[in-house]
Parts: C-alpha cells; sequence; structure tokens
C-alpha cells in the first residue's frame, strides 16, 4: 500500500510539473511574439536615381594619348604575356580521343589540331606526342614529324611505342644529296679512237 502511494504520488507530481511548464495552445493568451525589423544592409542606403553597377562607367580618355602599358584593351605584339590553359587531364584525354577518330576518317588536318590542343592541356603526354608525329608525317611536315618522334623518345623511351618511334625516325631519316648520275639515254655518244 505504500508503493501505491509512492507510486501516485510521483505520477501526480508528474502531471503538475508539466501543467505548469507547457505553453497555452491559446493564441488569445498571452503576447503575440516581437515582429522582426528590416534585414541589415551591408552597403549604406544610396540615392535611388544613382545606379549601382560599375559596368555603367565609361572611360572616356583617350587611348592614344595613354602610355602603352595603360591601354588594357589592345594586344600588342611584343607582350610577353601568353594565354595559359590550365593543366586538364581529362580534356587532354578526350581531344587525343576525338584524335583518333578523326585519323581513321582520315581527317589529318582536324586530328592534328586536337593533338596539338591536347598537348595544350597536358604538356608532355606521350601518346598525344606520338599520335601528333604521325599525323605530321601523314600530312607531309617531315621536320616537325621527326622532331615530335625525338619528343616522345626524350618522354618515354622504353615506351610501348618506342620501337615505332625509332623506325619512323630512320624512315625520317634526312637523306643526304647524292648526285644523280646520267643515264645512258641522255649522255652523249662515247667516242671511239681507231
Amino acid at each position: 500500500m505504500l508503493r501505491r502511494a509512492l507510486l501516485l504520488l510521483v505520477v501526480f507530481a508528474c502531471a503538475l510539473a508539466w501543467g505548469q511548464g507547457a505553453p497555452t495552445a491559446d493564441p488569445k493568451s498571452g503576447t503575440p511574439p516581437p515582429k522582426s525589423g528590416p534585414p541589415p544592409r551591408s552597403e549604406p542606403i544610396q540615392d535611388p536615381n544613382e545606379s549601382s553597377s560599375r559596368d555603367t562607367q565609361i572611360d572616356i580618355r583617350d587611348p592614344d594619348a595613354m602610355p602603352p602599358d595603360m591601354n588594357e584593351g589592345e594586344e600588342s605584339g611584343d607582350s610577353d604575356v601568353q594565354e595559359m590553359h590550365p593543366y586538364d587531364p581529362h580534356r587532354a584525354e578526350h581531344n587525343v580521343e576525338v584524335g583518333d577518330f578523326l585519323m581513321r576518317r582520315k581527317s589529318y588536318r582536324a586530328a592534328e589540331s586536337r593533338y596539338r590542343e591536347a598537348l595544350e592541356y597536358k604538356p608532355n603526354d606521350a601518346l598525344a606526342t606520338f599520335r601528333l608525329a604521325v599525323v605530321l608525317e601523314k600530312t607531309g611536315e617531315l621536320d616537325e614529324a621527326r622532331q615530335r618522334y625525338q619528343e616522345y623518345l626524350k618522354i618515354l623511351p622504353h615506351g610501348p611505342l618506342a620501337a615505332e618511334a625509332k623506325k619512323a625516325l630512320a624512315r625520317l631519316k634526312p637523306k643526304k644529296d647524292v648526285p644523280k648520275q646520267a643515264s645512258r639515254a641522255t649522255s652523249p655518244p662515247a667516242e671511239t679512237h681507231p
């Protein structure tokens, strides 16, 4: 019986504590929540007739009157600035794949362009260098083809295509000028002495 009285007392205390701490669901009782003000601004409020865009500002200075280094939009031929491509091996690999497709279609100039672009995104790519050399050989640009085969051998001297590159270099070796012998048809008749 003492246990039941104690249990009843604990349940009653919990119910009383819950009833005092719980908010009421009646909207009419209590004060309404405070309304929030306008959001904070990071910039001061400007004149409504003034544009906030800096794109509308126009430079009205004479570009010829400025020193050459101040002419921003003009490109000069003696500039040391070159366009940089980020290192992107995925784009380079894609360009090699497209170049291979174009090679199979015998579109050599387009394949050459793709291999060159692959080398812009991944310099010293052995496969792109070798394939560019093959394309250059097919288009008749033998000096550059020889140079590209040599570059491949510098990158991968014992690579999977090294034997082919060496054969191509032997085939593209500059030929020495050998004096042509006159054929019998064009040579003058031999003199006979009695």
